[in-house]
């Protein structure tokens, strides 16, 4: 368990990339991702860069999870009870598992993710760490208080199982190996949870494992340990003290200190050194990566989100970190506050994080030179002579438009002018590319650059028509510098008829646009120029009104004839004039119904009342009850803006209707 090799084919690919980005940019790293993991508990998380697969043991499932590089789970190897430590052969082909409830090594073809074989240990033994050392394969196993080492020799015609390694007595329980193709001889070990921490180191150079050095330290709980590539430095993750100490392997005195925080739980070593320590903590960072024998900063650090219900983030596994060789991916697996797994793939993990802060006047004026400013920040120092791109954008370069490339100082600051040709919005981002040490990183500012006010006029406004009628709004444009588009869009009252865009094209030789309306409601046209690098936008508006169409008949009248100039109807008194209103429909909608009478040469009101408009726009409105005689009368129908149920339309009075009733 808790092994980092990694095989001589995938070493010389990560040397020959190493060469690569002296020699140039790095291309920026996909982002971080996450995939829910089926995993009851973890017990060791291996990487292997040939297949690019993450295999996760689970000991409470008995099984063997799977995942690609993004954190899919791609294949389950079941029938494992208890599988907790994994370690793989160097050329990548074979996955060497821990299997204490079957008390077997199971070995596993990682090219077709199937067993290949079982090597029973002995009954009892509980074989639950493994290692790859000194041409054999190590494990620790044992129960409480009886823990062993063991090894498994596959290289003669027969598999050859040896326990009881350990010479200078008995571990308290089987104790985590870990080993390192650098260092093939050496040999670490110590015990998961005990505390204080007790630890040993081995040669096992002769076939047999001899005690080089053991110590007992002052850390409680141990959770984790790895070697570094050369087998020089072994550091360990406990719950206490709260950093992840290194001890040395000649002497396991201690050394450096990798900080970190409150109860550290994991740590991992890439084929390049590279540090990563993980904690088990909910309010701060969880992933701690740092270069090797450096402890100033972090090379970046990794902060996992909450998706569970509990006040704090999703925490580490112990145990849960593995790099890819390559080390373009560190994997962690987290768990949450309902015992939810995710496998995380955390992207670009050996480059320190590059933020961009830009800083730009508010406002500027067009054609006038103005100074931006920013930070490149990151833990790790540029290199001398480092550049970040810079790119503007504005109505001319929507695009963007390069500008010359500006330099880094020692602390990262910059500084350079600029005249913007156009006006608007102008936005000026300064990228870093990103460099062997360091991720991509970009920031922006945006400037808000004057510009001219040009002339737009819009006819029409307030102006009423008949109902139906074909209106020409036509827009003016003034002066511009390239643009010469107009909108004309046309906006009826009412929420059932949208804004619709009636026309859009260049102005002609006079600045001027024309578009037809048909006038059925109140309708506000709108004239829109969008601006250009030297004039801003600028809309106008110009609100119409249209009439309804009304007209009202008598029926039932026995003559007509004239009193003066005027037309009556003759009705006798015993009869009911009926009146039929016709008007322009529209949902909901009613019409006034005004009568007057004539007295001394003064028209005199006698009553109104609204009636619902049928659905045809027709109504018959019949007039009953006593009629005196000899009155002159009159009745017509009306539409009022707001009171007739809508607001679609103007005020629209219809013509009079004059009667009278006589015997």
């Amino acid at each position: 368990m808790r092994t980092r090799r990694i095989s001589t084919a995938t070493s010389v690919a990560v040397l020959f990339s190493s060469v690569v980005l002296v020699g140039g940019a790095a291309n920026p790293a996909a982002a971080d991702s996450s995939k829910i993991l089926s995993a009851k508990s973890v017990g060791d998380v291996v990487a292997d860069g040939v297949h690019q697969h993450v295999f996760i043991s689970d000991p409470e499932g008995g099984k063997v999870l799977v995942a690609d590089y993004s954190g899919a789970v791609v294949a389950t190897l079941p029938s494992l009870p208890g599988v907790t430590g994994l370690d793989l052969s160097a050329d990548s082909g074979t996955l060497y598992a821990a299997v204490p409830g079957a008390d077997a090594i199971v070995t596993i073809d990682t090219a077709a993710l199937k067993e290949s074989a079982r090597y029973a240990t002995g009954e009892g033994t509980d074989p639950k760490y493994p290692a790859l050392a000194g041409g054999k394969l190590w494990f620790g196993y044992g129960s409480a208080g009886a823990g062993q080492i063991g090894s498994l020799d596959l290289t003669g015609p027969e598999p050859v199982v040896a326990l009881g390694q350990e010479t200078d007595g008995t571990w308290y329980a089987a104790p985590t190996l870990a080993s390192t193709p650098g260092a093939p001889d050496v040999l670490a070990a110590g015990i998961q949870g005990q505390s204080p921490v007790q630890l040993a180191v081995y040669d096992v150079g002769s076939g047999t494992a001899d005690r080089t050095a053991a110590t007992s330290t002052d850390g409680s709980n141990l959770s984790d340990l790895a070697l570094s590539p050369d087998g020089t430095q072994l550091v360990v993750a406990s719950g206490y003290p709260y950093h992840h100490q290194s001890y040395g392997t000649s002497d396991l005195k201690p050394g450096i200190a990798y900080p970190s925080d409150a109860y550290p739980n994991a740590v991992a070593i890439a084929p390049n050194g590279t540090v990563a320590a993980g904690i088990s903590g909910w309010y701060e960072p969880d992933v701690y990566v740092y270069k090797q024998g450096s402890t100033a900063k972090p090379v970046r650090t990794y902060d996992f989100p909450n998706t569970g219900n509990s006040s704090g983030s999703d925490t580490l596994d112990p145990g849960g970190l593995a790099w890819a060789p390559d080390t373009s991916r560190l994997f962690a697996v987290t768990v949450n506050s309902n015992g939810v797994r995710s496998l995380r793939v955390l992207t670009d993990p050996v480059r320190s994080v590059t933020s961009v802060t830009v800083t730009a006047p508010a406002k500027a004026t067009r054609g006038k030179k103005l100074t931006v400013t920013g930070k490149a920040a990151s833990n790790a120092a540029f290199p001398a002579g480092a550049k970040a791109t810079v790119t503007r954008t504005d109505v001319e370069s929507p695009k963007g438009r390069a500008l010359p490339a500006v330099a880094l100082k020692s602390n990262g600051t910059f500084s350079f002018t600029d005249t913007p040709p156009a006006g608007g919005t102008v936005t000026y981002k300064v990228s870093y590319a990103g460099d062997a040490l360091h991720s991509p990183g970009a920031g922006s500012a945006k400037v808000a650059v004057s510009r001219a006010t040009p002339s737009l006029t819009l006819n029409r406004n307030k102006a009423v028509y008949a109902y139906g009628t074909d209106v020409s709004f036509t827009a003016h444009l003034g002066s511009t510098y390239k643009n010469r588009t107009v909108e004309l869009w046309a906006d009826p009252y009412g929420t059932d008829k949208p804004k619709k865009l009636v026309k859009t094209g260049k102005v002609n030789s006079k600045g001027n646009l024309s578009a037809t309306v048909d006038m059925t409601r109140d309708t506000t046209v709108t004239a829109v120029f969008k601006g250009d690098a030297r004039y801003a936008s600028r809309t106008v508006k110009s609100t119409a009104y249209a009439k309804v169409k009304v007209s009202t008949t008598v029926a039932k009248q026995y003559r007509t004839a004239k009193i003066g100039s005027r037309s009556y109807a003759y009705f006798h008194k015993k009869t009911n004039p009926v009146f039929t209103t016709k008007m322009s429909y529209h949902k909901n909608r009613s019409f006034r119904l005004a009568m007057q009478f004539y007295y001394q040469g003064t028209w005199y009101d006698a009553g109104s009342q609204y009636f619902k408009l049928g659905t045809g726009g027709k109504t018959d409105v019949t007039l009953t009850g006593t009629h005196d005689t000899g009155y002159r009368m009159r009745i017509r129908a009306s539409y009022l803006d707001g009171s007739s149920g809508d607001n679609v339309n103007t005020t629209t009075h219809g013509a009079w209707k004059y009667f009278i009733f006589t015997k």
